[in-house]
């Protein structure tokens, strides 16, 4: 499954994943300038029902330091180093920091770059956990992703350097193994499901401080973080407080059982603001026990970019208004899908049998099919339903590279001043596709539909800005290539007294769904 979404990262609210560089922070101490609150009357405390001085709540735990006690040995920093790419024709001046010197003519090589052992690191720092006595390590893909060193210190103090046994970026899960036995070690606990409201401990290596515990409680369950990175993963949503290094780190339950790996957090800050993510016990143990063997995580592909079936989708596309499902924006060329016959603008509603209802429920359905496997997908199709089989493919490895290669900036682009040429529908000029329009507007080869040549300021499609150049595909659900169609497309709507159509269009940054109100005067 090709999914294209963005993943939110930066100074304004986003995921922020945790296993940054050790930094130093500001130390506050909370309450310490607080102001005495007033009251109309005298607040008297409660001691608690057994009337001990300090007694928890009913149901919680006097204290959390038997559990940690008991589970911090397994508990690891990770430290890592990963090398600086040479800004190329630089040659560094020596004691300044990497990235200052002199350049040198373009075509020149700096001397002894060649050499890349002398080329500048970083260094990262994150957590992680021994899951057997033999030194398997459990942690986040993204805390040893390119690292070329890694150093694991134990809770005792020891050292040793760690071999990358291997990873899983669609479920951001990494294994390491260190030489040596009888480490102190933890278990994965998927039988018993966390109930939101159950108290959970976190420990791991916050800021490169070292073993250190935070606990909290569950917050929500099977939260989907809308993260293209790890597709196939509904995260345990927690409130103990985790910050940069605590990626990769243990959360426990009050019987010391690991539920969660502790992977991202959602931040205003860069800090801990009590929102935390935590990979299900449930994902972790099955990904980590085959990386622990040697295997190579595979997942089932389909070849198409997705999303969800919103709500002004329905009515162009003859839809009831509680139907849902995924939307198919784009197949891949050559793919499973594509072999098989699915289309642009299908709607898949179920599969196997069992209803689909949103983009990634599709996504985690087909990934936990095996390549080879045969899936039986009900699509809705120009408004009729019927069942495609697809034989499932093999997730390639740079899926979300590819993802990652469409840029923002490439949802709009400006078009480029030419004579206007075709017939106009709705305020756009439009003609077929010819080699002469393909060539101005650098569209690509098997692109079939209409081109837009010109736009009509003042036209709904004009304020909407849709550039020149873009490409029509489809309009409601229905494959255009002449004007002829695409007005019988638009009469249709306007006779079932619909106000809008829905657009496929071909963009640079690939397909993209468009809804278009319909003229005033149609």
């Amino acid at each position: 499954m090709l999914k294209r979404k963005e993943f939110i990262l930066g100074a304004a609210v986003g995921l922020t994943f945790a296993a940054a560089a050790t930094a130093g922070g500001v130390i506050d101490w909370p309450g310490a300038n607080a102001q005495e609150r007033t009251a109309a009357g005298r607040l008297i405390p409660s001691a608690g029902a057994a009337g001990l001085a300090f007694a928890p709540p009913q149901g919680a735990p006097l204290s959390f330091a038997d559990i940690f006690d008991q589970v911090s040995p397994a508990v690891v920093q990770i430290d890592v180093e990963t090398r600086i790419e040479r800004p190329q024709g630089l040659v560094q001046i020596p004691g300044l920091p990497p990235g200052f010197g002199f350049r040198l003519p373009e075509g020149q090589t700096p001397p002894g770059a060649e050499d890349d052992e002398d080329a500048p690191t970083a260094q990262g720092a994150g957590s992680g956990f021994f899951i057997s006595a033999d030194g398997f390590i459990v942690t986040n893909n993204h805390v040893v992703e390119n690292a070329t060193r890694i150093t694991v210190k134990l809770s005792d103090g020891r050292e040793a350097e760690a071999r990358l046994v291997g990873r899983d970026a669609d479920t951001d899960l990494a294994v390491l193994k260190i030489e040596g036995s009888d480490y102190p070690f933890v278990n994965f606990e998927e039988q018993a499901d966390p109930r939101v409201g159950d108290w959970v401990i976190a420990v791991g290596n916050p800021f490169g401080l070292g073993g250190t515990a935070t606990a909290g409680i569950v917050s929500a369950r099977a939260r989907d973080i809308s993260d293209s990175r790890t597709p196939y993963t509904d995260y345990l949503q927690i409130d103990a407080a985790i910050n940069r290094g605590n990626s990769g780190g243990p959360t426990f339950d009050i019987y010391g059982r690991v539920i969660g790996v502790n992977s991202a957090i959602f931040t205003p800050s860069g800090g801990s603001v009590g929102i935390g993510f935590a990979i299900p016990a449930s994902i972790a143990k099955p990904v980590t026990e085959r990386l622990m063997r040697g295997e190579t995580i595979q997942r089932g592909y389909l070849g198409v970019q997705i999303q969800n079936l919103l709500d002004e989708y329905r009515a162009p596309l003859g839809l009831s208004e509680d139907q849902e499902g995924a939307y198919i924006a784009e197949v891949t060329a050559g793919g499973p899908a594509a072999q098989a016959g699915l289309r642009e603008g299908d709607v898949v509603v179920a599969l196997n049998g069992a209803p689909i209802t949103t983009s990634t429920e599709l996504t985690r359905r087909v990934g936990q099919a095996a390549p080879g496997d045969t899936l039986r997908l009900e699509i809705i199709r120009e408004g009729r339903r019927q069942t495609i089989n697809v034989r499932s493919g093999t997730r390639p490895s740079d899926v979300n590279a590819l993802n990652d290669n469409l840029s923002p900036e490439d949802e709009v682009q400006p078009g480029r001043p030419q004579a206007p040429a075709g017939e106009v529908v709705e305020g756009m000029s439009v003609a077929p596709v010819t080699d002469a329009l393909r060539q101005r507007y650098s569209i690509a080869e098997g692109v079939r539909g209409l081109v837009i040549t010109a736009v009509a300021e003042t036209s709904r499609a004009g304020r909407a800005q849709i550039p020149v150049g873009t490409v029509i595909l489809q309009a409601n659900g229905r494959p255009v290539s002449t004007a002829a169609e695409f007005r019988a497309v638009v009469a249709d709507a306007r006779a079932a007294n619909r106000e809008s159509i829905l657009l496929l269009l071909r963009i640079p940054a690939g397909n993209r769904p468009f809804v278009l109100e319909l003229s005033d005067n149609g």
